[in-house]
């Protein structure tokens, strides 16, 4: 029986003892001290100490439209003081998973049809794949099992949605990758280019040697590929010249399905409504979730096109209904929060101000950094960048991993009040702030990120770790 009596323990001991946190050293985590957020409003936090910090991440690329914003709070609080759940399995429904589906359609590519809600961008990841198999086997080719992912894609970390991600450090111990999940290349111009290349003569290389692939695993065995619009957890990688409408020749010419994962991309992060509106994809399935309620509450879609809608629409006829659910499916607290979501995003213009401040945002980024002597690369659009760091500019050479580079960038913006985060698999600083922040904001973020850099650069070459 568990022991409900009162215990005189801190919240941060209750934390260390009971609380498994992810993306997290338990070893570290004990010895530690979890902070502890209590407020937030705008584009700041303020943890249990009373230490305010600029969120220059939005969560985790997610509070779209700032914290503590009421409007969504209220709109939680009426709707589940009428109908806070019920299920919407056997055609059962409420007003704002219908209403909220039907907005989402209408915002989304001309060819999309339908909305499966979940709650997490890995469910719904895991949805659009349920859902590549189901029409292929539907339609007569249950040879199609096959999915092409990319190196340092991240699409989730759930069993098949970690699989689908292309950084190991989600599928060690695990046993992952599972299943029939094939990787091709990153698309990174910066290191993946051969001396020479242009942009577009490298987006054709990368097509072609995804067309290698699948005539190699042979094209009748490969369902989908899946892939975001800028990679995000990955590295911040904005794709080269050309990229997408290569990679959809070959789709096309094979019959495969496009997964897009608009899970960080979508609701207006790159200065349109989707990633897709950007660089012209044309999706059979995307995923969303973030951006969708600012994370508010927890919720997802799978974004199903009308091409696959009408075989399941056909064949349902004959097999009956489709095996597939959530209990929380279609949530009416979730659904009211991004209806009330959608409301503010639209009616503040914050997928404009994205666009204006997001070329604000990187153009001061390169202006500051492009030169420094401990970055590689500068890279970003929209309110999404990062800034990648090397030990040598010229030759592009890679700090040895265990420096930590990333890492310690980030405790040092950290240190000057700025929520900036180290990116797996790269030493990258990312930023993702919210789409309502104002260009004083921005001066201020870079104006953090320069003293941390400056400070961090320091201490590498006292340490000699670093040239510089």
């Amino acid at each position: 029986m568990a022991d409900n009596t009162a215990r005189n323990l801190s919240l941060e001991d209750m934390d260390r003892q009971h609380f498994m946190h992810p993306s997290t050293s338990l070893h570290d985590h004990v010895k530690g001290t979890p902070r502890i957020i209590e407020s937030a409003k705008g584009i700041t936090i303020t943890d249990s100490t009373g230490r305010t910090f600029i969120d220059g991440f939005g969560g985790l690329y997610c509070v779209n439209i700032g914290y503590g914003r009421t409007e969504i709070a209220e709109a939680i609080y009426e709707q589940a003081k009428k109908l806070a759940y019920y299920h919407v399995y056997a055609s059962h429904s409420n007003e704002p998973a219908i209403r909220l589906a039907d907005r989402v359609i209408r915002l989304a590519p001309p060819n999309m049809a339908r909305v499966y809600f979940g709650l997490s961008g890995s469910d719904a990841n895991e949805t659009n794949v349920k859902l590549a198999w189901y029409y292929n086997n539907l339609r007569g080719q249950p040879k199609r099992t096959k999915i092409i992912s990319r190196w340092r894609g991240y699409h989730g970390s759930t069993v098949l949605a970690g699989s689908l991600t292309g950084l190991p450090v989600f599928h060690n111990y695990f046993n992952l990758p599972v299943g029939p999940v094939l990787h091709v290349a990153t698309p990174h111009y910066y290191y993946g280019a051969e001396p020479g290349m242009s942009e577009l003569d490298y987006s054709k290389k990368l097509a072609a040697d995804l067309e290698a692939t699948i005539l190699k695993e042979g094209p009748e065995t490969v369902a989908a590929f899946i892939g975001e619009p800028i990679m995000g957890t990955g590295g911040i990688i904005v794709p080269p010249e050309g990229y997408w409408g290569e990679i959809q020749k070959v789709l096309k010419k094979y019959d495969i399905l496009l997964i897009v994962d608009e899970v960080i991309c979508g609701f207006g992060r790159l200065g349109e409504m989707f990633g897709c509106n950007v660089y012209d994809i044309e999706p059979d399935l995307m995923t969303v979730a973030k951006g969708l309620t600012s994370a508010y509450q927890p919720l997802s879609g799978a974004i199903v096109s009308d091409k696959i809608c009408a075989v399941i629409q056909e064949k349902s006829a004959e097999i009956g209904a489709m095996g597939h659910g959530y209990t929380y499916s279609g949530h009416p607290c979730a659904a009211a929060a991004g209806l009330a979501n959608l409301d503010i995003l639209e009616k503040e213009g914050m997928v404009g101000n994205a666009k204006k401040l997001g070329a604000y945002m990187n153009a001061e980024l390169k202006k500051n950094f492009a030169d420094h002597p401990l970055v590689g690369e500068v890279r970003g659009l929209g309110l999404l960048a990062g800034i990648e760091f090397v030990a040598d500019k010229k030759t592009k050479q890679r700090f040895e991993p265990k420096h930590k580079i990333g890492i310690r960038v980030s405790g040092e913006c950290l240190a000057e009040g700025l929520i900036a985060r180290a990116m797996p698999n790269a030493d990258l600083l990312a930023f993702s702030p919210p789409l309502c922040i104002t260009k004083s904001e921005v001066d201020e973020i870079i104006a953090r990120t320069k003293r941390a850099i400056d400070k961090a650069a320091g201490a590498f070459r006292k340490e000699g770790i670093w040239q510089g």
